[in-house]
């Protein structure tokens, strides 16, 4: 079942025909950049490492967008394309005292990773190295607690996903226990500095879809390390099930719809189309009613063939029910359905922020407010770095 995906450029006026996108287009010139916009062009195009930038920490694999560098940008965290691609103009070179950020010879930003987790080097009583119960992404430690998926493998599989990779290549364990993440939460904490956690899971059989397991190892991971915790799951057939994850003690959830487009929804994650878009916005009402605004965000991927107009327009209508969309341009992973595909250009991918960062803050909902998660970290996505433009604007008028 091959993946398709293509997108059209946009601009606030609305959609234009679709053009060409991704790093394999040559239409880059060096420009005055400023940090959005060169973080959304980088999480494009990608970086190549030079000689002694090599060393950055990435992962491969996983549950989401993933096959990722992780570096500070002037002092942001991003995720991007590991390696880059043969056509990027982005290098990240090694400098006297770290790394930049280079294109055509040009300096544009400074960067900085934070290298191998010092808790990478343990492990756990039986035998268990502890990067593969949990990564660190950056600052946030992150788990997939059930490394199975009731989709993978068959027809109704999300064509982005690459949850089996990582398992079948021997990279992590197909179920994490609650106190084994606890355990290495402290150590995440205490040794490298982690601010929150986000676990997710594969969707199950149960009427659950999952949602209480990864909910009682968020707990144990909040009451052995305090860090805050976002749990991940797909709508659970009983939305009282979402009122169970609330007792746990959990500070905020995701539920992601990954498209406001129905037509692609079925093409790229055919079950998920099946609970339907109307079934995410059911699941949102019930979880903001019990996580408050902004604890409850969504998934929302650019670059999959989508209908721009919903998308912003689908955005608005979550934001105006308390629902955060985190917003982030396709990263196709190696050995996925969509490994053949491109990143969304730049362009559309910002112009898409612009359209719904300003509405975010306008009803009051902002990165500052999330206690965790992907919408707290920001990392895979230029949206944090928008909103900081729009309010420094304002700022300065």
């Amino acid at each position: 079942m091959p993946g398709t995906c293509a997108a059209g450029r946009v601009d606030a006026a609305g959609p234009t025909d679709p053009v060409p996108v991704g790093p394999g287009v040559d239409d880059w010139r060096p420009r005055d950049i400023d940090l959005a916009g060169l973080i959304t062009d980088l999480q494009s195009r990608g970086v190549r490492f030079e000689a002694g930038s090599d060393s950055v920490e990435t992962r491969r694999g996983g549950a989401g967008p993933s096959d990722s560098g992780m570096l500070w940008i002037e002092g942001v965290p991003v995720t991007l394309p590991a390696g880059g691609a043969a056509t990027t103009p982005y290098v990240l070179r090694r400098e006297d005292d770290g790394l930049a950020v280079y294109a055509e010879g040009r300096r544009m930003a400074s960067a900085s990773s934070g290298g191998r987790p010092r808790y990478y080097d343990l492990t756990t009583a039986d035998g268990v190295p502890y990067w593969q119960i949990a990564l660190l992404h950056l600052d946030s430690l992150a788990s997939t607690v059930l490394q199975t998926c009731a989709y993978w493998g068959n027809d109704d599989q999300c064509q982005f996903c690459g949850i089996g990779l990582s398992l079948s290549a021997g990279r992590t364990t197909a179920k994490k226990r609650p106190e084994q993440l606890a355990e290495v939460a402290v150590a995440a904490k205490e040794l490298d500095g982690a601010v929150d956690a986000t676990l997710t899971t594969g969707s199950t059989y149960g009427r659950d879809r999952g949602a209480l397991y990864v909910a009682q190892c968020g707990q144990a991971v909040k009451e052995a390390a305090g860090l805050p915790v976002e749990v991940q799951f797909e709508p659970p057939v009983d939305l009282d099930v979402i009122n169970r994850v609330r007792d746990h003690g959990i500070d905020s959830v995701g539920i992601h719809v990954e498209t406001f487009d129905p037509a692609v929804l079925a093409r790229i994650a055919p079950a998920k189309a099946r609970t339907g878009i109307e079934g995410y916005f059911e699941a949102w009402e019930r979880a903001v009613s019990l996580f408050g605004a902004g604890q409850v965000s969504t998934y929302v991927i650019l670059g999959m063939g989508e209908d721009p107009a919903l998308t912003v327009a689908g955005c608005k209508r979550a934001v105006d029910m308390g629902v955060y969309p985190f917003i982030v341009p396709l990263r196709p992973i190696a050995g996925s359905l969509m490994e053949d595909c491109l990143p969304p250009d730049a362009g559309y991918t910002e112009s898409i922020y612009r359209q719904v960062v300003p509405y975010l803050l306008a009803r009051g909902l902002s990165t500052a407010g999330v206690a965790a998660g992907c919408a707290r970290c920001q990392a895979c996505s230029a949206m944090a770095t928008v909103e900081r433009s729009i309010t420094l604007t304002a700022t300065h008028r």
